[in-house]
């Protein structure tokens, strides 16, 4: 493991709390289990297909989308540095019978030891619980090939967000435990893009994630303003 990692205990403690509730698609993970199809579809018609393609899932967590991408046939690795999400995710493969390695590692390490192996790298709800994001956009860029596909989500630093995501979600809504945002570690997609250009990756589509409190579906969008996501090539 490395001597610094790019990680805060705090977050770790708090997703490793609710682990085992990782699968359960009326818990807390409920908007990750929604959103799910929505991002796999995103991932996959971005990729120009998923199967057989090396992939892997940059702060996994309990493997929702890592398992969904083996399931089209990819070649799939999840890294995470929680190890009670990790063992779910491990279980609930074995339990469905689909072939994940989950790695716990720090991005930056599995990227030194891994340079230019990925077709596909996601990274996804995760920039915005560690303390340096640039550093996972670089590594994410290190373990992914020449023409590779990179995908990030997070959630914009915008007011909208913050009514939303945080306000909305966790403390109306309780769609997720309160306290698992902070807008101050939300990013705007410009900040986003020009550290993933510095680490020579190119966007090549963006997308926003719309959920329709009535009906209770989410759906893509061109508005980006609150929650979105972002396909990028490795340049050569």
């Amino acid at each position: 493991m490395t001597e610094h990692q790019n990680v805060d205990p705090q977050e770790i403690a708090k997703f490793e709390s609710i682990a085992e509730r990782w699968w359960d698609t009326e818990g807390e993970f409920k908007p990750l289990h929604d959103i799910n199809p929505l991002r796999l579809d995103f991932i996959n018609d971005k990729a120009k297909g998923l199967f057989d393609k090396k992939v892997v899932d940059i702060g996994c967590g309990g493997g929702i989308l890592t398992e969904s991408m083996a399931k089209l046939g990819a070649k799939a690795t999840g890294i995470d540095l929680g190890q009670e999400p990790l063992n779910v995710a491990k279980l609930h493969a074995l339990e469905v019978g689909i072939h994940v390695d989950y790695i716990k590692v720090p991005a930056e390490e599995f990227a030194a030891n891994n340079n230019e192996q990925f077709d596909v790298v996601t990274c996804l709800e995760m920039l915005e619980h560690v303390p340096d994001p640039e550093s996972i956009i670089q590594a994410a860029a290190q373990m992914a090939k020449p023409g590779a596909s990179v995908f990030f989500s997070t959630l914009n630093k915008t007011i909208k967000a913050y009514l939303l995501a945080i306000v909305g979600a966790e403390k109306v809504l309780k769609m997720v435990p309160e306290g698992t945002h902070e807008h101050d570690k939300f990013i705007r997609p410009s900040t986003l893009i020009g550290w993933a250009e510095k680490a020579g990756l190119k966007v090549r589509a963006s997308a926003g994630i719309n959920y329709n409190p009535i009906n209770k579906t989410f759906t893509l969008t061109d508005d980006v303003s609150v929650n979105y996501l972002l396909h990028f090539e490795k340049l050569d």
